[in-house]
Parts: structure tokens; sequence; C-alpha cells
């Protein structure tokens, strides 16, 4: 369990506006950090919660994420 802990770590330090957690049935969520996206934003393709059932797929979302963050 402590890998788990650790990978939820690390991705917690590159993406720090973002809360994440690992669920116990293992997907992996994250959750804009203090930070709440009006109708308009989500209409551009930007979601306030994140999920993935593997860690690559969630590195994934959370990368697009900020980029479309980036490109507002």
């Amino acid at each position: 369990m402590a890998a788990a802990n650790e990978s939820i770590d690390q991705v917690q330090d590159t993406f720090p506006s973002w809360a994440v957690f690992r669920s116990d049935a293992g997907s992996f969520y994250a959750t804009r950090r203090g930070e709440r996206l009006s109708f308009e934003e989500i209409g551009t393709g930007l979601q306030q919660t994140v999920c993935a059932d593997d860690l690559q797929e969630f590195l994934s979302l959370l990368r697009e994420q900020e980029a479309r963050r980036a490109a507002t």
C-alpha cells in the first residue's frame, strides 16, 4: 500500500492545484482545489473532477486539463 500512497503523493506534488485521492476500489480521483468552474468553462471542456482506473490514464487527464486551463 505504501507504493500507492507514494504515487498519489507524487501526483499531488506535480499537480498542486488539484486535490488527489484514490478510492477504496482503486480508482484515481482529482478535483480542482479552491476553484469552482463556470458553466461556460465546463462548456470548453474543463472538468471540476476527473477520474480514471489506472495511473497513466489519470495523469493524461490531468495534463489535458492543465493544458485546457492554460489555453483559456
